[in-house]
């Protein structure tokens, strides 16, 4: 925000302070950030920079690691890299597997997730609904308690109900993401249902229409930047989480951060530090996404101009 022209000076020095603090705090939240990447190309195998680095000597970078990510785990890593090679790579590279997890379990957990927290985000939204603080407090309650205890309980639950003995491949660690993420989408879905006209809705039923038309043809596409924006969260928290996966995944579940957890209790490799850059990289454009969708909504219900 530009600072007025009729400013006083101590709100000249309040300004600058402000900007100052907040590009300090800025730094604070993204040094990490800013010191993994370089590190993800050093051509050593140490996670601190080299004098080489620091002098900017190009012999002291390399994407080794990165190549690290797509032979490691292989049969034949040193062979040509014709269509035999990149076959083995997508069966037998242990990064590759994992990314394959990841993605399978993130995407039926979003689904999931995203499903359920919609109807629950539209029936909270509606006032006739009985007890909806209560029922609100409940739904979210994934993302407020330790997930620790979370992950705990569904070890617990699992194994009362013998959940690795129906046959299903990640099922247990799909329904427990879904069940990280679909406060989420219970949040992000009614912040959009707070500025909807329901009178739309009511002119679609005089028109004839029943519930479900209604919800397809009017609710669901001015809600839909909210429930794209509960998705990406809701997949976001699936590709990151590792708790529950230590608890209630099985050997052949390694998702991305189990096999980040699982180089660092076993051998430190700069690869973590490859596939940190990578996944930063990711969440950059899921957010980026969600910033642009949320503007999308905005401009939908005549909040914002343009």
């Amino acid at each position: 925000m530009a600072l007025p022209s009729y400013a006083d000076p101590l709100e000249k020095a309040w300004h600058y302070t402000y900007l100052v603090i907040c590009t300090l705090i800025f730094l604070f939240l993204i040094a990490p950030i800013l010191v993994v990447m370089p590190l993800s190309f050093n051509a050593e195998p140490y996670f601190t920079f080299t004098d080489k680095m620091l002098n900017f000597d190009p012999t002291g970078y390399s994407t080794r690691w990165y190549d690290m990510l797509l032979t490691f785990g292989m049969l034949a890593p040193d062979a040509p890299r014709d269509t035999s090679w990149w076959a083995d790579a997508w069966t037998n590279a242990a990064w590759i597997n994992a990314a394959k997890n990841s993605v399978i379990i993130g995407f039926f957990s979003t689904i999931l997730a995203t499903g359920l927290g919609t109807v629950a985000a539209l029936g909270l939204s509606r006032p006739e609904m009985p007890a909806r603080r209560v029922i609100m407090a409940i739904l979210i309650s994934p993302m407020i308690v330790p997930i620790i205890i979370v992950a705990t309980g569904l070890f617990f639950f699992y194994s009362a109900i013998s959940i690795q003995n129906w046959g299903i491949p990640y099922l247990g660690v799909i329904l427990a993401h879904a069940t990280l993420g679909i406060p989420f989408v219970i949040i992000t879905v009614t912040a959009t249902l707070v500025g909807f006209d329901h009178s739309l809705t009511r002119a679609a039923a005089n028109m004839g229409a029943d519930p479900i038309t209604t919800f397809r043809r009017v609710q669901m596409p001015l809600i839909l930047p909210g429930v794209i924006s509960g998705a990406l969260f809701a997949f976001v928290t699936s590709f990151d989480e590792v708790v529950v996966v230590l608890f209630v995944g099985g050997l052949d579940e390694q998702t991305i951060p189990r096999q980040m957890w699982n180089g660092i209790r076993e051998q430190i490799s700069p690869a973590i530090l490859s596939v940190a850059t990578i996944l930063v990289l990711i969440s950059i454009a899921l957010l980026t996404t969600v910033e642009l969708l949320r503007r999308r909504s905005e401009r939908l219900r005549g909040m914002s101009p343009g």
